[in-house]
């Protein structure tokens, strides 16, 4: 079970993805005002990231089509192989050729984290759902954000489909830390001084991938 963001990839995907979008579609950039209210709330805790996520996403991508959407998606997944840290495309791979069940789990939206996943040629793909009416997105959740505690409920809901298999969980902040507790074989990958804190506390390893 491997994280997307800062663990595959050097950093985050959604700012990127957002932003590339919105470089071919400038007319977007005229809805970043109406995130400020819930980033306000958000900086004095009482918004989580899964409402300014959600913000950022009606107010920049909502209204678009399904079919300008996915054209960005396939060029941005085509974009991956600069994204990505060299070291987890051969961990991915080693799991791949020992005939492992891979799965992709990330916080970031099902506006492309599942091409991503295909193109990592993962077997399964967890991450917050994003709502569409029609063929025009919405932008609102449709599940909840794939982040801290719904991962440990993502990770238990996995070991009852698989059960008897072990599971080895990668994860590179102190959010991803109580799934990788709950894992057979974590890892806590690239961390920074208070992820590697945690998970020394708790003996999960601490790898670097370059």
């Amino acid at each position: 079970m491997f994280d997307l963001d800062g663990t595959i990839t050097r950093s985050d995907t959604l700012g990127p993805y957002v932003a590339g979008f919105l470089r071919r579609h400038p007319a977007g950039w005229l809805g970043l005002p109406q995130v400020l209210p819930v980033l306000l709330a958000f900086a004095f805790g009482r918004a989580d990231r899964g409402a300014l996520k959600s913000a950022l996403i009606r107010a920049t991508l909502g209204g678009r089509s399904r079919g300008e959407i996915e054209a960005w998606t396939a060029q941005f997944v085509a974009s991956l192989p600069r994204r990505v840290f060299a070291d987890a495309l051969q961990r991915i791979e080693q799991h791949r050729a020992a005939g492992d069940v891979l799965v992709l789990m990330s916080a970031s939206p099902d506006l492309y984290v599942p091409a991503l996943a295909r193109a990592l040629s993962f077997g399964q793909c967890i991450c917050t759902g994003i709502e569409w009416q029609g063929e025009r997105l919405v932008g609102r959740l449709t599940t909840a954000n794939r982040r801290g505690a719904e991962k440990v409920r993502c990770l238990e809901r996995l070991r009852a489909e698989h059960p008897g298999l072990l599971i080895a969980a990668y994860g590179n902040s102190p959010e991803d830390i109580p799934h990788l507790a709950q894992a057979d074989r974590p890892a806590l990958v690239n961390g920074n001084a208070r992820a590697r804190g945690l998970a020394q506390s708790l003996g999960i390893p601490c790898v670097s991938w370059r």
